[in-house]
């Protein structure tokens, strides 16, 4: 076996810490001057840090803030979208009328009440964030509600989520990585957490990937240069390979690209009421990428990096981004709220939270091979009424017989699902046959 081949895992390794180790010493062999690397990104990272520090001591968001309209009309100004890509966040305002916002809230409030959940939820099913610190969740593990699917095949999302994905550099290195004007339907649960709340929040963290972010060959090119000591040509908004990205089987991997995590929100939510926060530094994933190569930090550790967690972000060792740490400005039901695949996110704690904190998860994950794979597994569990095959298998909805139906699907949702108009016309057609 080649030593490529012993530091390249397509397939989980049988030994973490054997893989971990030897990974490392490949990484160390490439990059060289390792201390001189991270010297270089804390250097721009501290000024970053320091940056949103005094942004957020003038009393202004740190959050760029995108009118719907803008975006329909075309007229975002030059100045947000650079901002949008220094920080690597964004809220829309008005993404829908806060009158559609409240009805699907009240929607969704009557399609679990119709169908009895309260007394058939079982409790989280699981463990994704075991290594966080967090209160017990109040995510709803439901899919395919009237409101959610209503939300997900609206016009103005897709117009949004054309607008983030927008953002990336789609094509590079000669190839098309993904249709930034086309997404994946991508369906998530939804989080109602009541008035008067107390809740520990979620602990600082990214998602799509945590071990693997080291491990696995394609990561490895995705951070190329990173990992051959060149941190001027690491460019966040460059989507080469991470369409080829696999993560390892668990009950919690992401089986799609996600341009964008977001969610919509469907109450209104200040800022200090327990809210997203986010590191808005996107290139702080080259920090933590580096940051395990250190001569301080034991030879079989990734920083905490484990296997089916999330890849958790803590004092201990990245004390530097968590000073970053930064909320969102005052939503509005209708307002949607997206951060960059990379960026390191929490929930701050809250006690007896001020109104209803409720939303829709509604990421971009734009059409690409990858993607268009996961939508048609996605197409048949939304026709059985079953969870998604990225969450656990819960299947409440099965049964649920007013659950949103394929019929309903606009040419929008249709076509996130990867089911064309004339697949559709023959299945109706067959549904009719005596």
């Amino acid at each position: 076996m080649t030593e490529t081949e012993q530091t390249s895992w397509v397939n989980p390794p049988a030994d973490y810490p054997a893989a971990i180790k030897a990974v490392k010493k490949k990484l160390r062999a490439q990059i060289g001057d390792v201390d001189a690397l991270f010297a270089k990104i804390e250097t721009f990272v501290r000024a970053e840090v320091e940056d949103i520090v005094k942004t957020r001591a003038r009393g202004e968001s740190v959050w760029p803030i995108v009118q719907y309209s803008d975006i329909e009309n075309g007229t975002v100004p030059q100045e947000t979208l650079d901002l949008i890509h220094r920080r690597g966040c964004a809220v829309i305002r008005g993404q829908v009328s806060e009158e559609t916002a409240t009805g699907w809230d009240q929607s969704l409030v009557d399609y679990v009440d119709s169908n009895d959940f309260d007394k058939k939820y079982r409790g989280p099913a699981d463990n994704f964030f075991g290594n966080l610190k967090a209160s017990k969740p109040e995510i709803y593990p439901i899919y395919w509600s009237p409101a959610q699917m209503e939300a997900r095949q609206h016009e103005h999302t897709a117009k949004v989520q054309s607008f983030m994905n927008a953002q990336w550099k789609s094509e590079s290195q000669g190839v098309t990585w993904f249709d930034p004007d086309q997404d994946a339907m991508y369906p998530d649960r939804i989080r109602r957490r009541p008035p008067g709340a107390n809740s520990n929040g979620l602990g600082a963290h990214t998602d799509s990937g945590s071990v693997e972010r080291w491990l696995t060959p394609a990561y490895q090119q995705v951070f190329s240069s990173l990992f051959h000591g060149d941190f001027e040509s690491y460019d966040p908004w460059d989507a080469a390979y991470r369409t080829e990205v696999d993560e390892y089987p668990s009950s919690t991997m992401c089986s799609v690209f996600r341009s964008f995590q977001g969610w919509l929100a469907m109450s209104e939510m200040q800022h200090d009421q327990g809210v997203l926060h986010v590191v808005p530094i996107p290139a702080a994933m080259a920090y933590m990428l580096i940051r395990p190569l250190l001569s301080d930090v034991p030879e079989d550790s990734l920083c905490g990096a484990e296997q089916g967690k999330a890849l958790g972000v803590d004092e201990k060792w990245h004390p530097l981004l968590m000073d970053a740490v930064s909320g969102i400005p005052d939503v509005k039901p209708g307002d949607s709220v997206w951060w960059h695949s990379d960026v390191i996110h929490s929930v701050e704690p809250v006690t007896n939270q001020k109104g209803w904190g409720n939303v829709i998860y509604i990421p971009a994950a734009p059409m690409c091979e990858k993607n268009a794979k996961y939508a048609a597994d996605v197409a048949e569990r939304f026709r059985l009424g079953e969870s998604p095959t990225d969450f656990p298998k819960e299947d409440y909805e099965v049964e649920w017989a007013n659950r949103f139906k394929e019929e309903d699907l606009n040419e929008i949702g249709a076509r996130g699902l990867g089911i064309t108009r004339k697949a559709r016309q023959s299945e109706q057609a067959a549904s009719v046959r005596p």
